[in-house]
Protein backbone atom coordinates (compact mmCIF):
# COMPACT_ATOMS: atom_id res chain seq x y z
CA UNK A 1 0.00 0.00 0.00
CA UNK A 2 2.76 2.39 0.22
CA UNK A 3 4.12 1.68 -2.77
CA UNK A 4 0.41 3.04 -4.25
CA UNK A 5 1.07 6.66 -3.61
CA UNK A 6 4.88 8.60 -3.82
CA UNK A 7 4.32 10.13 -1.16
CA UNK A 8 4.05 7.27 0.71
CA UNK A 9 7.16 5.40 -1.09
CA UNK A 10 9.31 8.30 -0.28
CA UNK A 11 8.34 8.10 3.25
CA UNK A 12 9.67 4.61 3.64
CA UNK A 13 12.57 4.68 1.57
CA UNK A 14 13.95 7.11 3.81
CA UNK A 15 12.05 6.01 7.03
CA UNK A 16 9.33 8.24 8.22
CA UNK A 17 6.73 6.39 7.44
CA UNK A 18 4.76 7.42 10.92
CA UNK A 19 5.66 11.38 9.11
CA UNK A 20 3.93 10.30 6.13
CA UNK A 21 1.34 9.70 7.60
CA UNK A 22 0.64 12.15 10.12
CA UNK A 23 1.10 14.77 7.21
CA UNK A 24 -1.72 13.23 5.58
CA UNK A 25 -3.92 13.11 8.94
CA UNK A 26 -3.86 16.78 8.77
CA UNK A 27 -5.66 17.59 5.88
CA UNK A 28 -10.24 17.66 5.90
CA UNK A 29 -11.74 14.75 5.32
CA UNK A 30 -15.45 13.93 3.12
CA UNK A 31 -17.27 15.53 6.69
CA UNK A 32 -15.20 18.73 6.99
CA UNK A 33 -16.05 19.32 3.30
CA UNK A 34 -19.43 18.87 3.68
CA UNK A 35 -20.15 20.77 6.41
CA UNK A 36 -17.98 23.65 4.83
CA UNK A 37 -20.64 23.32 2.06
CA UNK A 38 -23.16 23.64 4.30
CA UNK A 39 -22.05 26.99 6.18
CA UNK A 40 -21.30 28.41 2.69
CA UNK A 41 -25.57 27.32 1.26
CA UNK A 42 -26.25 28.96 4.62
CA UNK A 43 -24.27 32.04 4.06
CA UNK A 44 -25.45 32.65 0.44
CA UNK A 45 -29.12 32.16 1.47
CA UNK A 46 -28.74 34.66 3.81
CA UNK A 47 -27.01 37.21 1.45
CA UNK A 48 -30.25 36.43 -1.08
CA UNK A 49 -32.30 37.23 1.78
CA UNK A 50 -30.98 40.59 2.46
CA UNK A 51 -30.83 41.46 -1.07
CA UNK A 52 -35.04 40.73 -0.92
CA UNK A 53 -35.77 42.76 2.56
CA UNK A 54 -36.06 46.33 3.22
CA UNK A 55 -32.40 46.40 4.21
CA UNK A 56 -31.08 47.00 0.87
CA UNK A 57 -32.56 50.57 0.98
CA UNK A 58 -30.42 51.40 3.80
CA UNK A 59 -26.39 52.37 4.11
CA UNK A 60 -25.57 48.80 5.83
CA UNK A 61 -26.58 46.99 2.84
CA UNK A 62 -23.56 47.20 0.75
CA UNK A 63 -20.93 46.57 3.65
CA UNK A 64 -23.11 43.84 5.48
CA UNK A 65 -22.87 41.76 1.80
CA UNK A 66 -18.95 42.71 1.33
CA UNK A 67 -18.55 40.94 5.04
CA UNK A 68 -20.44 38.29 4.12
CA UNK A 69 -18.69 37.89 0.76
CA UNK A 70 -15.49 37.93 2.31
CA UNK A 71 -16.40 35.09 5.30
CA UNK A 72 -16.88 33.11 1.87
CA UNK A 73 -14.28 34.27 0.36
CA UNK A 74 -12.26 33.29 3.63
CA UNK A 75 -13.58 29.94 4.00
CA UNK A 76 -13.19 28.43 0.67
CA UNK A 77 -9.90 29.64 0.11
CA UNK A 78 -8.65 27.89 3.79
CA UNK A 79 -10.61 24.86 3.11
CA UNK A 80 -11.30 24.02 -0.73
CA UNK A 81 -7.81 25.77 -1.92
CA UNK A 82 -5.82 24.36 1.43
CA UNK A 83 -4.31 27.34 2.39
CA UNK A 84 -5.13 26.36 6.06
CA UNK A 85 -2.99 23.27 5.75
CA UNK A 86 0.37 24.83 3.72
CA UNK A 87 3.19 26.49 5.16
CA UNK A 88 2.93 29.62 7.00
CA UNK A 89 4.60 31.45 4.30
CA UNK A 90 2.40 31.01 1.67
CA UNK A 91 -0.25 31.91 4.27
CA UNK A 92 1.34 35.27 4.47
CA UNK A 93 2.01 35.72 1.08
CA UNK A 94 -1.68 35.34 -0.06
CA UNK A 95 -3.34 37.40 3.32
CA UNK A 96 -0.44 39.93 2.98
CA UNK A 97 -1.96 41.58 0.06
CA UNK A 98 -5.39 40.35 0.77
CA UNK A 99 -5.14 42.75 3.48
CA UNK A 100 -4.31 46.13 1.52
CA UNK A 101 -6.75 45.08 -0.65
CA UNK A 102 -9.43 44.98 1.78
CA UNK A 103 -8.41 47.97 3.10
CA UNK A 104 -8.22 49.68 -0.46
CA UNK A 105 -12.14 48.68 -0.63
CA UNK A 106 -13.17 49.83 2.56
CA UNK A 107 -11.34 53.16 2.05
CA UNK A 108 -13.02 53.52 -1.60
CA UNK A 109 -16.42 53.04 0.25
CA UNK A 110 -15.38 55.70 2.73
CA UNK A 111 -14.55 58.24 0.16
CA UNK A 112 -17.28 57.92 -2.07
CA UNK A 113 -19.78 57.86 1.11
CA UNK A 114 -21.32 54.56 1.27
CA UNK A 115 -19.78 53.65 4.07
CA UNK A 116 -20.30 56.58 6.97
CA UNK A 117 -18.99 57.29 10.31
CA UNK A 118 -20.86 59.96 12.27
CA UNK A 119 -18.67 61.83 14.85
CA UNK A 120 -20.79 63.39 17.83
Amino acid sequence: MAADHPQHAHAVADGSAAHAVEHHEEHPTWHTYWKVALVLTIITALEVWIYYTPLKETRVFGPLLILLSAMKFTIVVMFYMHLKYDAKLFRAVFVGPLSIAIIVVFSLLFLFGQLVIHVR
